[in-house]
């Protein structure tokens, strides 16, 4: 049984921040969404050029997802086990042959096959990132980190598009993975020179005393652990929704132009980046459940006005846009918050959360940007109603089981 932490006290004198090691996380952690966010612009591009209609060219994004979720039930219980180094120098190598493979693809088949095995090296830098913050900080520092790594990590769906879409200008689709294999190369030759050891003693010796299933089933018992990671997953498929609709919702529904997309999207980048930022500020005053509390409760405000002017199509883009971007501003609180709270709940299994909590938010969003391409009918409707209904279920997991009573206060 893990050890229940029901109250965090916020901590107003953080210890100096280890930039070093707040950068090189963010970036393994950024793997996964340069992959996903860098090649957006090029969707067009790909469909004229493999022959693909823009249903099969979106599905490229929920296979990607797809494959974030299930490679990290395997990274999670080997980083238990072997240790964090191995499995984040692994991923990164299959990340970067995986990209070579998408940049050399000749059909739509060939392309959605090299973004799943890309995928399966990308979510390694992920799921064992956060085991890594955990075995080096308690649950508020935890919290704040992963605030810091959100502001290095935000950066790819700010500069991914300007990026590939400068890319695509200069060459064409292939352009954009023929970078990100470079990318991965200088990233694996950083990881390998300066990421230290950091799974504990204690961690290894529980990891040897049981299997991977065990271990999933251990930290499943835990209502306040499962509880986290729905709240989070769900919360994430919000944001997963947007990026698969986003290009068809701004392109072909209100006509953006090509060329200024990556800056509509990328402003939305900022509301993510900016609220992550005030939620380090929040942690100085406030425990963490008490954050997840107050930004749930704006959550589920934003998602019923951006559902309401995506039904009526009141103001059309000039209404969506703007609710959209308050909507995407609540992630900054509840992504590393609910990530802060599972990971607290059973230490010794950091390797095993970090798993679930991956696989479920990339799960649920492979889920949830699929029925909302399945509906897609050229409005707005389908993405926000999608949206709306995870968030309801992103607020009922934190209020029936993650949060305790004084923190819904």
């Amino acid at each position: 049984m893990g050890a229940v932490t029901s109250a965090n006290p916020p901590s107003p004198s953080p210890p100096a921040t280890p930039w070093g090691l707040v950068i090189l996380l963010g970036l393994l952690t950024a793997m996964g969404p340069l992959a996903i966010d860098m090649y957006l612009p090029s969707l067009p591009a790909i469909g004229a050029a493999l022959r693909a209609d823009p249903s099969q060219t979106q599905a490229t994004v929920a296979t990607f997802l797809a494959g974030m979720a299930i490679g990290q039930m395997f990274y999670g219980p080997a980083s238990d086990r072997l240790g964090r180094r191995g499995p984040i120098l692994f991923g990164v190598i299959v990340f970067i042959l995986a990209s070579v493979g998408c940049a050399m693809a000749q059909t739509i088949d060939q392309l959605l096959i090299g973004r799943f095995v890309q995928a399966l090296g990308a979510c390694a830098g992920g799921v064992v990132v956060r085991a890594v913050v955990r075995d080096q900080f308690n649950h508020t520092e935890t919290a704040r980190m992963l605030s810091l790594m959100m502001l290095i990590m935000g950066l790819a769906p700010i500069l991914a598009p300007l990026l590939g879409g400068v890319l695509l200008g200069l060459g064409d689709w292939s352009w954009n993975f023929w970078f990100m294999a470079i990318f991965g190369a200088v990233l694996g030759v950083a990881a390998f020179l300066r990421l230290k050891e950091s799974r504990s003693e204690a961690t290894a010796i529980q990891a040897s005393k049981e299997n991977p299933l065990q271990s999933y089933f251990a930290v499943l018992r835990e209502k306040r652990l499962v509880g986290y990671v729905l709240a989070g997953a769900l919360n994430g498929a919000v944001l997963f929704t947007y990026v698969a609709s986003s290009p068809g919702l701004m392109m072909g529904t209100y006509g953006v132009p090509v060329a200024v997309f990556p800056f509509l999207f990328s402003l939305n980048a900022v509301a993510i980046i900016g609220s992550s930022q005030l939620n380090r500020y929040a942690l100085r005053s406030a425990t963490t459940d008490q954050v997840l509390s107050r930004a749930s409760n704006a959550s589920i405000v934003v998602g019923l006005l951006l559902a309401l002017a995506a039904v009526t199509g009141v103001g059309g883009p000039w209404t969506v846009l703007p609710i959209l971007f308050l909507l995407l501003g609540t992630y900054g609180f509840m992504g590393g918050n609910t990530t802060a709270g599972a990971l607290s709940v059973d230490p010794l299994r950091a390797g095993a959360t970090s798993a679930l909590l991956g696989a479920a938010s990339f799960g649920c969003g492979a889920l949830a940007s699929s029925l909302a391409g399945l509906f897609h009918d050229g409005t707005a409707r389908p993405m926000a109603l999608v949206m709306l209904a995870c968030m309801t279920g992103s607020v009922a997991s934190l209020r029936l089981l993650a949060l305790p009573r004084k923190a819904q206060a």
